[in-house]
């Protein structure tokens, strides 16, 4: 299991959290891994503002993410209304895992209309 950094909007202060069934060695991760990653880290900002809420079911669309480098590897950053959440250090190439992230949530459709 691996760590996750939550921080709720208007709480004092941020409560680490376990991720489940995330593969250890990010070198291995597939898009499918990458997509777990990120519903376990949306899921872990809902229980920490309501630890005895029922697991919600989780959309790929209305976050703000970042990859950054760190030492060890790189942190995902993940932000919400509700707050934000950060995990890591992962042993992967930084534009690697931006583009798995990408692949997952899906780029925005290029707009036809002219303005």
């Amino acid at each position: 299991m691996m760590d996750v950094d939550v921080w709720v909007r208007g709480a004092s202060g941020a409560v680490t959290q376990k991720l489940k069934g995330v593969p250890a060695d990010a070198e291995t991760w597939t898009v499918t891994d990458v997509k777990h990653l990120l519903e376990q880290m949306l899921q872990a900002l809902d229980r920490a503002r309501d630890p005895h809420s029922e697991p919600p079911t989780v959309a790929m669309r209305g976050f703000s993410w970042i990859v950054s480098p760190d030492q060890g590897g790189v942190l995902v950053h993940l932000e919400v209304q509700l707050g934000t959440a950060s995990a890591g250090p992962f042993a992967i190439d930084e534009t690697r895992l931006s583009e798995m992230i990408a692949r997952v949530v899906g780029r925005p459709k290029e707009s036809t209309l002219v303005h």
